[in-house]
């Protein structure tokens, strides 16, 4: 598959990249806050696009199995649709635990973070999101410009990234390396 690199220092571009990494910023610390409200972190979960949370870090105990499903291979327990009591609860304890599964459900809905996509800043940039879907993209902020690495070639009569000039591998790999050396030093 063919690559093709780009770089812009357009404002708009910038705006749309800022924007989009102020909401992922918002949504990570939403997820990690989780931890106040139920006892671990929300997962970072991602479906093409979009990134959610899927469930929470907490205890695997059998004990939460009323109202949690069994952790996944990370350790992430999702909320359940409805309380599963065990087999042969007192009808006392079935409305304890809908009670308390209210509750639950309650407060995911209140702190649990909304989904959030990736399309929209492709869209705000100028790419379609299903030529970045068909073929693959990735952008990202670096000393004033935006870096692109896309799966397609631009056009100035298809689709067009503003002020986007294609540029050679390299210097893309080396700004890349720098984001990434940077955000492990954080």
């Amino acid at each position: 598959m063919s690559s093709y690199h780009y770089k812009t220092t357009s404002p708009s571009a910038m705006a749309a990249v800022s924007d989009w990494e102020t909401k992922k910023a918002d949504f990570d610390a939403k997820r990690e806050k989780l931890k106040n409200v139920f006892g671990g972190p929300g997962s970072p979960m991602y479906s093409g696009s979009d990134s959610y949370v899927g469930g929470v870090k907490i205890s695997d105990s059998r004990d939460l199995d009323v109202h949690w499903r069994r952790p996944d291979e990370y350790g992430y327990r999702a909320l359940q649709h409805a309380a599963k009591p065990e087999k042969g609860a007192t009808k006392e304890a079935r409305a304890a635990y809908k009670a308390e599964h209210e509750r639950l459900t309650a407060l995911w809905q209140e702190h649990c973070p909304e989904r959030i996509s990736k399309d929209d800043v492709w869209k705000a940039l100028g790419a379609d999101s299903g030529s970045v879907w068909l073929s693959g993209g990735v952008f990202f902020k670096h000393e004033g410009a935006i870096y692109l690495n896309l799966g397609f070639q631009l056009k100035e009569d298809g689709e067009h990234i503003d002020s986007a000039t294609e540029i050679v591998a390299s210097e893309f790999e080396a700004a890349r390396q720098l984001v990434l050396n940077r955000r492990k030093a954080a």
